[in-house]
């Protein structure tokens, strides 16, 4: 089932919780007071002030010598992916990473990208073994490998610091520049107890989104070496991602940046508790990585289980069969917390 399919549940007069995805946060009043007060100009004359402020921000965070406000991760990934490969070339990756999975193949379809997928390992990481074995000797035969684009978290697990460090050493050792979905990063970044920069450094581009966890509207940075991030900017005009007056949505994502990173903690800890209160119930098998919580019921009859929940203002993506995700976020209330807690424990109870 993938996690983005549209869930069916019964009808409810109001929705106090929504754990589907991280992506439904909605800014909040401070939020909304930063857009409105923003500095604008015409950003693909590069005069937009405050896209300006949050590409250094984020670029001097990571690390890196620039930056690229995009309006969505899978750009950011598809525009990186360009600015490191010519047609014909090749990327190497997770069969279940978002590049290969859930962006359409649109580097293949309109890149002319080839993307090489590996088996991604329980903690979300690739085999170095993999990697090297998947670069292509030169021979007119194969397409010529170019990029090892990793992900971190994945599925929420955050994947440690030296399992990246041997896939990135294999890829390097073979010539392979390097990339990172880093969609939720900052998740890695909290549960890892390390900065940005320390993952950052690792890697030649990240791609860096605003509007899951962090609770940003819309909006992704790409960060990387100046000459990279200069070829991924004409990427983005040649595939529409060229912005005007897009300043009140960088001040979103500088507002997030500010106010919700470091809260991220707590959307950990309840993804914790919930995991905990399922598993007290023994209803199925229950697994919790970062933010998430994977739930297999037992019976097997995950529609029932939304039905339950729909009934008290929660909604979960519960169509289909298999792990059940519930993401926490930021714009999860005490009192929506409370009626999950109460609607599992009533159902399974």
């Amino acid at each position: 089932m993938s996690q983005y399919a549209q869930t069916p549940h019964a009808a409810v007069n109001e929705v106090i919780c929504d754990l589907r995805s991280d992506t439904v946060t909605r800014p909040d009043a401070g939020m909304r007071a930063a857009m409105a007060a923003a500095e604008v100009g015409d950003d693909v004359y590069g005069e937009d002030l405050t896209i300006n402020r949050l590409e250094a921000v984020l670029a001097e965070r990571a690390g890196k010598e620039a930056a690229l406000f995009l309006p969505s991760g899978t750009q950011s990934n598809f525009v990186a992916v360009l600015a490191h490969c010519g047609r014909g070339e090749e990327v190497i990756l997770g069969r279940g990473y978002h590049v290969y999975k859930y962006e359409a193949g649109g580097a293949s379809a309109l890149g002319g990208i080839v993307m090489d997928p590996l088996p991604v390992a329980a903690d979300g990481g690739l085999s170095a073994a993999d990697v090297a074995s998947a670069v292509k000797e030169d021979d007119v035969h194969h397409p010529i490998s170019r990029l090892l684009s990793l992900e971190n978290t994945h599925n929420g697990k955050a994947v440690p610091l030296a399992r990246m460090d041997d896939c990135i050493a294999a890829a390097r050792g073979a010539g392979l520049a390097v990339h990172l979905d880093g969609a939720r990063v900052f998740n890695a970044v909290t549960a890892l107890g390390c900065d940005l920069a320390e993952i950052a450094g690792r890697f030649d581009t990240v791609s860096i989104c605003l509007s899951k966890g962090l609770g940003a509207p819309v909006g992704s940075v790409l960060v990387g070496p100046m000459e990279l991030i200069g070829r991924a900017r004409r990427w983005r005009k040649m595939v529409g991602g060229g912005m005007r007056q897009a300043g009140v949505l960088a001040a979103a994502g500088l507002y997030a940046l500010e106010h919700n990173v470091t809260r991220l903690a707590e959307d950990h800890a309840r993804a914790e508790e919930l995991a905990t209160a399922l598993r007290g119930l023994g209803a199925g098998k229950v697994e919790q990585n970062t933010n998430m919580v994977f739930f297999t019921p037992e019976d097997g009859d995950n529609a029932a289980l939304g039905q339950a929940l729909a009934k008290r203002g929660v909604v979960i993506s519960a169509g289909g069969s298999g792990a059940i995700r519930m993401v926490l976020h930021k714009d999860v209330s005490e009192a929506g917390f409370a009626a999950v807690l109460s609607g599992i424990e009533a159902h399974y109870g």
